[in-house]
């Protein structure tokens, strides 16, 4: 699973110490998803005034949505105390989590999948994490290799143009904005539904969600 006994209860011990705090740390956020979901973490940049980047770059086409240049990855099961100090050198960094490795990203627009959650689930069918972003999307995580496989899977089930769907895959070679950060100065990433154990490391298969997904976004298209 890509975490242990120590890192977990370490986790534990931070999080009786950020309670009696009142607040949580970015240092602590990080341990949890590498310790306990099994994610590699990766500091993020900034926005900037006048909606600019952190990055410094003119023209940058992602202000504050991506990875710093250079920035170490904090791999998933990294020790506690690992953790805790390569983050410490980025005060403040929003969380980026890497496609493509642990899990691939089927990205709907937020109203479609809020209803399409809720119809996953009412069906019973399994379903990883569920991500809100502030600019209006929903961020469905699922099994590795989904977004290569994804004209293939919906020209099978008869939807023959992804973008007429306003649904699109990101996969390796992309990132996403991790709760609670915020991103492009727009306001904070949140959850819609939140990692678990069971679907965090292994996250369902993408043909088991795309139906609903599809057919849901295509009645909100219309």
């Amino acid at each position: 699973m890509g975490f242990t006994i120590g890192i977990s209860r370490g986790i534990r011990d931070i999080r009786s110490g950020s309670r009696r705090r009142g607040r949580s740390s970015d240092g602590t956020v990080v341990a949890e998803y590498t310790g306990l979901w099994g994610w590699d973490v990766v500091p993020g940049v900034r926005a900037a005034a006048a909606g600019a980047c952190s990055c410094g770059r003119a023209g940058c086409r992602a202000p504050g949505a991506h990875p710093l240049g250079h920035a170490p990855v904090i791999r998933a099961g990294a020790p506690l105390d690992e953790v805790t100090a390569l983050w410490s050198e980025f005060p403040g960094a929003p969380l980026m989590l890497p496609v493509g490795r642990a899990f691939d990203v089927i990205e709907v627009a937020g109203p479609a999948g809020r209803h399409a959650l809720a119809r996953l689930e009412r069906m019973g069918l399994p379903v990883g994490p569920v991500a809100a972003t502030p600019d209006g999307r929903a961020q469905f995580f699922v099994a590795p290799g989904a977004a290569a496989a994804l004209p293939e899977l919906l020209y099978r089930m008869g939807w023959d143009d992804p973008a007429a769907l306003d649904l699109r895959g990101l996969g390796a070679g992309t990132h996403i904005t991790a709760p609670p950060s915020d991103r492009g100065g727009l306001g904070p990433v949140r959850w819609l539904r939140s990692p678990a154990l069971d679907s965090a490391c292994r996250p369902p298969e993408a043909r088991l969600l795309l139906g609903t997904l599809a057919y849901v976004a295509h009645r909100s298209g219309r």
